[in-house]
Parts: C-alpha cells; structure tokens; sequence
C-alpha cells in the first residue's frame, strides 16, 4: 500500500480489525519510510450493479451520488456525518440485496427518501420537491400534507 503521504509503497499493518459490522476491515498502516500513520478498509469486491435512468441510459452505481443527494438534502441540519454516512450505508444494503445487475434509478430514489422520512422531515422535503418534481407551490404543499398526515 502506497503511503498517501511520502508515496513511498513500503508500509505495513499495525492494527487490524473488523469494521462496519463485519461488513469491511479495518487496517491502521505506518510509514517505514516517513514513520506515518493512516488507515485504510478492505470491502468485498461485488459485481457492479447498473442504475437505468429515467431517459434510459445506463450508468455504473456509485455511491457518493446517493451521499451527494443526501448531504444537499441536509444542509444546515442538525445531522451529523456519521448518521449520513450509516443512512447511505442501509441505502446500499437494500441495494446490493436486492441481487439484480440493473435497478432503476426511481426504485433507488423511492428507499431514499424513506430513508430521508426517517431522518429528518426537512430534509425528506427536500428532496422530495427535487425527485417528485413539484410543478407548483400546491403540489409542495400537498406533499407536506400528505407526510403530516402520515406521521401522526
């Protein structure tokens, strides 16, 4: 492993243990050659899974998209990244279970923002008006009325 640091590629494993639930490995590395330390995870290589957009074209999943939409939708919340990091972490879960080479891009959007529903209503709001997208000030509020009805 190449040290992020000097760049020299002779580093070794100080530390090792289970992370994520056993999902990855986590290694904490020390330099030889500039004595730091920094510390890298080991994840299990899956097939890569296609995301079919609205107009059709296919596209590799990637993960920080998801992370981007949802950091957007949680500006100036009060959500930290470690429960951003773990709602992007259950998202991918029921993807990669869901065991299909191709997903639509709306069925991921759809566990998205009820991931966000769970979260935090603002930020389900939020993306909401982007991913349903609203055509008017009515459409909004019958969405907030249909989730305030819900949630009680």
């Amino acid at each position: 492993m190449k040290c992020p640091y000097c760049g020299v590629e002779n580093t070794r494993v100080i530390d090792s243990r289970p992370a994520d639930d056993g999902a990855s490995i986590r290694r904490r590395r020390q330099c030889d050659a500039c004595d730091k330390r920094f510390t890298t995870y080991e994840k299990v290589e899956t097939i890569p899974i296609m995301i079919v957009k609205k107009d059709m074209t296919r596209e590799e999943y990637n993960r920080s998209k998801i992370e981007a939409g949802i950091i957007r939708s949680c500006h100036k919340l009060p959500i930290s990244a470690e429960q951003i990091k773990c709602t992007v972490d259950e998202i991918e879960k029921e993807i990669f279970a869901m065991d299909e080479k191709e997903i639509e891009s709306k069925i991921i959007g759809g566990i998205l923002i009820d991931k966000l529903k769970e979260l935090n209503p603002v930020a389900y709001v939020r993306f909401a008006s982007i991913y349903k997208e609203f055509k008017d000030v009515n459409t909004f509020m019958d969405e907030i009325k249909l989730f305030l009805d819900n949630s009680k």
